[in-house]
């Protein structure tokens, strides 16, 4: 019986799919649409038949969902010619309405809708890849996907900030979490990894890339994470600052004149790794820091030691921890952050062996007597939200 789900996620000028069997998390095929409303995109498509890759104007996401579907017909498999079961999307911000899949509804719209102000830069981006597969793909049922749902598990002494009662209950200022289905389909791998249930081990999975986020996982469940209403907070990430002082914004509007959307901007885009050193790419920093560059350096002492410290409060918060997992681009290809961020850990029992951890082939790169094993797994987005759509629509 066919298992196959067409998984899209939406951005604002992009559109990236993937046909998925939710049961083996094999691809049939993949393909990426960027640079969708400029005069020139981008589009390839990997296919049984063969690979796709040229450049011309795709005007919107429905034109480059069209595009997706004639490479399907091109260079394979034709989409009707397999028994998809559903179409799983990735939906960034389902705020505290949603802690689980959903099935695509007019009533799911309007709520994504409503989410819009915490997610301005994702959720519209989100709500037009559904709209558009819908209207292409009318006779299969469409599933929401959401980052936030993993992380709705969070206890409220983790998830409320200290800000006047007003401003949660009007504007729904809390923490939420992101990366969510990365962190739930990396804890799974973890557990199995290990042999044992997900629900018997604690975890505290570190997803690394150009984003980045650190989450607490405590018998499958996520009781804390750094990400917070938005994406901003906690590690530091390519563009983004992480952690701060909030009285930057106020200090900055008095001695500079800068508004509050400005600083949020350069808050998100300009800081982080490419404020510190001028470019966000982790391997151009590395390839400056091994030639010397003081800058270069420095952001990587201060991107492992934010991660040196998010290990040691989630160890406080879990009490006892089975694996510190490493994951996403960075987390998965960079042995000297992994070194970094562990180093002189010991005391927790984290015994990081040399030379497994430059070349984790097994996926694990601590020592045999390590009392927490130190994982090296690559995430699976696109499968897991696969197997999420599939669990919705009972297949």
């Amino acid at each position: 019986m066919s298992s196959h789900v067409l998984v899209i996620n939406a951005g604002s000028s992009s559109l990236k799919y993937s046909l998925v069997d939710a049961k083996s998390g094999e691809a049939a095929a993949t393909g990426l649409v960027e640079r969708i409303g400029e005069e020139q995109s981008h589009h390839v498509h990997h296919g049984p038949s063969g690979s796709y890759d040229d450049d011309q104007a795709v005007a919107d996401h429905e034109a480059a969902l069209e595009a997706a579907v004639q490479a399907f017909e091109t260079h394979g498999p034709a989409l009707g010619d397999v028994d998809i079961l559903a179409v799983g999307h990735r939906v960034v911000h389902g705020g505290d309405k949603f802690a689980a899949p959903a099935l695509v509804d007019d009533e799911l719209i309007a709520a994504v809708t409503e989410l819009v102000p915490l997610a301005p830069l994702h959720n519209p981006a989100n709500l037009e890849g559904i709209e558009v597969a819908r209207r292409l793909l009318p006779d299969l049922p469409h599933v929401a996907v959401f980052d936030t749902a993993f992380h709705q598990t969070l206890p409220p002494y983790a998830y409320t900030y200290a800000v006047p009662t007003a401003w949660q209950e009007e504007y729904g200022i809390r923490r939420y979490g992101f990366h969510g289905t990365s962190h739930s389909f990396v804890s799974g791998q973890a557990a199995a990894l290990l042999g044992r249930s997900v629900e018997d081990v604690n975890l505290i999975v570190l997803h690394l890339g150009n984003g980045c986020s650190a989450t607490a996982v405590q018998g499958g469940r996520s009781v804390d994470t750094s990400m917070g209403l938005t994406p901003l907070e906690g590690l530091v990430m390519g563009t983004r600052s992480g952690d701060l002082d909030p009285a930057i914004h106020g200090l900055l509007a008095r001695v500079a004149g800068r508004s509050a959307e400005e600083t949020d901007r350069a808050l998100n885009s300009e800081s982080g790794l490419k404020g510190l050193t001028g470019v966000n790419d982790f391997r151009e920093v590395s390839r400056r820091r091994a030639a010397g560059d003081e800058r270069a350096q420095l952001a990587f002492d201060i991107y492992c030691y934010r991660l040196k410290k998010y290990i040691g409060a989630y160890y406080a918060v879990l009490g006892r921890v089975e694996a510190i997992v490493f994951t996403a681009g960075v987390g998965q290809h960079s042995a000297e952050v992994r070194a970094a961020a562990v180093s002189g850990l010991e005391g927790l029992g984290i015994r990081l062996d040399p030379a497994r951890n430059a070349d984790p082939s097994d996926s694990i790169a601590s020592t045999d007597d390590s009392p927490v094993a130190v994982l090296v797994i690559p995430t699976n987005e696109e499968w897991e939200i696969a197997r999420q759509a599939l669990d919705v629509v009972g297949g």
